[in-house]
């Protein structure tokens, strides 16, 4: 906040012959006058300084934020000359100041409609601070001024003139914006030395702009207040009672010496244009107090002009730097004021959809508020779910991020083993009981799950996203935009392998780039295809007829295309197709396949862009296919790469969602863990890290166990975001570990044998190498590893005491039980608090190889480091394609391996943590849009099959509370 200003300066009075002077509170003292006049408080002087005390605090705000500077907008409706001098002073006094002033001009055709549209957007851009709206409107349409001023936000109503801060003004609460003239005046009060407490005050005038509230700040300074109006009777006789006159009646010099008390301070508001044959113009400025009389009667005045004029555009500016200090306030100070939801836990514990119908999430807008978005920052999709801008990684470029952290498993059984549910217990224990800024950052789950046999992936127990049945089923339609985005690329492959077949080069080259109402050009996707091909010319008909054939034909190989077509459901009969049996296609049949939607590249680039410019890149690199020739097609060349933004446009956007206990979850994307990478977005982490500010966290998920989503979270996300992991947490379970060590088949569906239901030391001790192995992964990354025994109801303390022994001596930062499903995230503070101390640890983060290996070594420093094997076998086919992609630029991308999960060789009947074996590598496929190599080791589907009994026989809806039921 602005402190007062305390000036010690000495004016002389242009009018009067005595000198005025400051003392060092800022008041007045006579040092020789005629007794007879008063003193004139001269606004002018008093602005200057109190706008060279403002430009004082820009520039200490710029020397904590140096790109930060206060926005001012002023609106102005038609073209008044009087309106355009009011308003030059306003921009003048802002770029004296620092402040950066927007002069918004509007036609005088503009409707009340297109005025509050423009309104609206100032309202919601966080680089204004301040809106002004000038007076009169100068429009041929009708307009309501008072619709105009309260269309003003509040928290941008640098003019005071909206009802709420007008409202605040009534009942004293002078912490918002004070109006700029009344603000002034008691400002120029002040300065006479007056004690204001106790002293007689008449305001001459009731308007909303001066009379009113000038009557109110009186009021809440503790002087006693009379308000008169046209109408008062006595009108004299009232003004005579005052030690302190304000005048804003709007009648040319209305008040006389005579209605004056002798001593008393004058603060004239009114300005009038009166006839003066002796001035040029013809006319003279006067206020609404006969000034020669009322300076022989009063103690101080105010001259017109020179007066209250300049004071209230130095009130404006002095709004405009406190609402732009509040904003700088909240970058600086990243708190979040958070407002929790309170668990009512049971026991015992309810199904999830139980659990999640019985919490009513925040609204999202104010769970958005909480956490320092802006309004034009978020779009709705129904109250309790919004899209994230990612201008909001902009808007916070200077805000240091946070603290990083990634939940990884050990070799989970088919059941999985709570990762997601231990993320958000984590999240749920450091943001509500913890009081820390943190965001959950959650892969999009596929329907495939959903409807299949895993379930949903919103967590568990008392530790889950809600609303949970939005989270599991469409969301804000991502998934569904990657579908059309992925099979627009197939449909425009298959079109143009037809057209190529069926038309000559002529042809084919007059249909690409057709003549358009006499003219000819090639579209911008066309021109970066010219530059690929070496083609200088751009001009259509100046390509050569060699030119024209190779720019029209991809001579695309029907044997090697890479691209096929994609579903967002679990449908084993389309992993082999027959495509094109329709007579109208010629005879142009071939074999293809479809595979499940998060295995798309595009969701991959989806999850793995760091900007809208970086996505495009991506997209247009993507290889569909290989030429005759044996050179890649990108789906640049098809064309396709704008269409697909278009379809993606609102798909780059994270979306915002809660906990159970009203804790922030971002959720976006959903790459395939497999065959990708298996993590959320970066684009998520990126806002995240941002908002939760230097002391907060994020905290998200890698698919699978170590060896699989670490590593690739790791070596191929965080190498593409740059940002840099704070600790690792582990997940665990009693249950897992003593399958490693030997126990029966774990398998969905079937109830646990009586090794998983007992104590059983001698089981656990053997599985606990597994563990060991995923400890000794995350430490070769420098990133301290928190173990989290996720605590089911048969685990024992001494087989929990072993597990927390075992890490502690193999390197774990701690190990910690956690009952976070049964208990919420109460149930996670020891968790919590590991990952602080952990994440306080000085950073040694480094990546498992360098690129500049060849594809074959960082190969075999995944199998080797990562799952303990001794080398790697190529296949002959593999190995080719490998030296194809070197010999294509490829070489230097990173390793993204498809293995099984559920084990750490290739083979998921393997358990536990073998060595020494050899890890066999029979494909290799390349996306070279995401940006990696991907290995393929055994049998890797990209579509699953529905089981005998998949997740469906369990799913309805009620038709008669339209609830959902049924999901895990």
């Amino acid at each position: 906040m602005i402190s007062r200003l305390f000036i010690k300066y000495s004016l002389l009075n242009v009018v009067g012959v005595k000198i005025i002077k400051f003392n060092a509170t800022g008041y007045f003292h006579k040092m020789a006058a005629k007794e007879v006049q008063a003193q004139i408080l001269s606004g002018t002087e008093i602005a200057k300084e109190i706008r060279q005390q403002l430009a004082r605090d820009v520039l200490g705000m710029k020397t904590l934020l140096s790109e930060f500077r206060p926005g001012l907008a002023i609106v102005q409706v038609g073209d008044r000359e009087d309106s355009n001098v009011y308003i030059r002073m306003k921009m003048k006094a802002a770029e004296e100041i620092g402040i950066k002033a927007e002069h918004v001009r509007l036609p005088r055709t503009t409707t009340e409609a297109e005025l509050l549209l423009k309104l609206n957007k100032l309202n919601s851009d966080p680089s204004v601070h301040g809106i002004i709206v000038q007076m009169p409107l100068d429009s041929d349409s009708k307009i309501d001024s008072h619709l105009i001023t309260d269309s003003v936000s509040p928290d941008k109503d640098v003019d005071g003139l909206n009802t709420i801060n007008e409202g605040r003004v009534a009942v004293g609460d002078l912490s918002a914006f004070l109006p700029c003239t009344p603000n002034g005046c008691i400002e120029l009060i002040k300065r006479c030395g007056l004690q204001v407490d106790g002293a007689e005050a008449v305001v001459l005038g009731r308007s909303k702009i001066v009379g009113t509230p000038a009557s109110e700040l009186l009021k809440w300074n503790n002087a006693t207040v009379t308000v008169c109006h046209s109408r008062t009777k006595d009108l004299k006789e009232q003004c005579q009672r005052a030690d302190v006159l304000v005048v804003g009646i709007g009648r040319p010099e209305f008040v006389k010496g005579d209605w004056i008390k002798p001593g008393a301070i004058v603060i004239d508001c009114g300005i009038n244009a009166i006839s003066d044959s002796t001035k040029k113009s013809g006319q003279r400025l006067v206020g609404d107090v006969a000034f020669d009389e009322a300076r022989e009667v009063a103690s101080y005045i105010t001259p017109v002009p020179g007066g209250v004029g300049p004071m209230t555009v130095a009130m404006l500016m002095k709004n405009t730097v406190l609402s732009a200090q509040k904003s700088a306030q909240k970058l600086l100070d990243s708190k979040w004021n958070l407002r929790p939801l309170r668990l009512r836990l049971q026991n015992p514990v309810p199904s999830d959809i139980e659990i999640a119908h019985s919490q009513e999430p925040k609204d999202i807008t104010q769970l958005a508020n909480e956490i320092g978005l802006y309004p034009a920052e978020i779009s709705q999709f129904g109250s309790k779910k919004a899209k994230i801008s990612l201008s909001v990684i902009n808007r916070l470029k200077h805000q240091r991020n946070g603290n990083y952290v990634v939940v990884a498993g050990i070799t989970p059984t088919p059941l999985g083993e709570g990762k997601s549910t231990t993320t958000l217990g984590l999240v749920q224990a450091l943001s509500i009981h913890k009081n820390k800024n943190t965001f959950a950052c959650l892969r999009q789950p596929s329907q495939g799950p959903t409807f299949g046999i895993k379930g949903g992936a919103a967590g568990g127990g008392y530790s889950q996203v809600i609303p949970m049945e939005d989270f599991n089923l469409h969301l804000t339609g991502d998934i569904h935009a990657v579908t059309a985005a992925h099979n627009l690329v197939a449909a425009q492959l298959d079109a143009r392998m037809f057209h190529e077949a069926t038309q000559s080069d002529k042809a084919l080259y007059d249909r690409l780039v057709p003549t358009i109402k006499g003219r000819r050009k090639f579209s911008n996707i066309q021109l970066r295809r010219l530059s690929r091909l070496g083609i200088t010319s751009t001009d259509p008909n100046a390509l050569t007829d060699e030119e024209k054939a190779r720019f029209a034909r991809l001579n695309i190989d029907s044997s090697n295309i890479v691209w096929t077509r994609v579903v967002d459901i679990n449908d084993r009969y389309l992993r082999k197709i027959t495509i094109g049996q329709s007579p109208t296609e010629k005879g142009l049949t071939r074999e293809s396949s479809f595979a499940i939607t998060v295995s798309s590249e595009i969701m991959a680039i989806l999850a793995l862009a760091k900007d809208l410019g970086d996505f495009k890149e991506r997209l247009s690199k993507m290889v569909v296919a290989f030429d005759k020739f044996g050179k890649p097609v990108t789906a640049d060349d098809l064309g396709v790469t704008g269409a697909l933004m278009v379809l993606l446009k609102d798909a780059v956007e994270p979306t915002l969602m809660q906990s159970l206990e009203g804790s922030p979850v971002l959720v976006h994307a959903g790459p395939f863990a497999n065959i990708a990478h298996g993590c959320s977005s970066i684009l998520a982490d990126k806002v995240a890290l941002k908002l939760v500010g230097e002391k907060g966290f994020v905290v998200t998920e890698a698919g699978f166990g170590s060896d699989i989503g670490m590593e690739k979270f790791f070596n191929i996300k965080c190498r593409a975001s740059g940002d840099i992991p704070s600790a690792v947490v582990l997940v665990a379970t009693i249950r897992a570990l003593k399958m490693h060590g030997g126990g029966p088949l774990v398998t969905p569906g079937t109830p646990l044998k009586d090794e998983y239901l007992n104590e059983n030391l001698d089981l656990l001790q053997k599985g606990l190498p597994n563990l060991i192995k995923h400890i000794n992964n995350g430490r070769q990354f420098g990133v301290p590893v928190v173990v989290a025994i996720n605590k089911h109801m048969a685990d024992t303390d001494a087989e929990i005491a072993l597990v927390k022994r075992v890490a502690v001596e193999n390197g774990a930062f701690d190990a910690v039980l956690c009952t976070h499903w049964a208990e919420g995230g109460a149930g996670a503070v020891k968790l919590a608090e590991a990952v602080i101390r952990a994440s306080e640890e000085q950073p040694n983060f480094h990546y498992l190889y360098d690129l500049n290996l060849s594809l074959e070594e960082k190969m075999s420093k995944i199998a080797r480091d990562m799952y303990g094997a001794e080398a790697v076998e190529l296949a002959p086919n593999v190995r080719g394609r490998v030296e194809q992609y070197q010999a294509q630029g490829y070489g230097n991308l990173p390793i993204c391996m498809a293995k099984t999960p559920l084990s750490l060789t290739g083979d998921p009947t393997i358990k536990g943590a073998p060595k020494g074996f050899t890890l066999k590598i029979n494909d290799v496929t390349l996306s070279a849009g995401a940006g990696f190599i991907v290995p393929i080791c055994g049998e890797i589907t990209k579509m699953p099959g529905l089981p005998t009994r998949p997740s469906i026989y369990d799913i309805d809806l009620n038709t008669e509370t339209g609830e959902i039921e049924g999901l895990f």
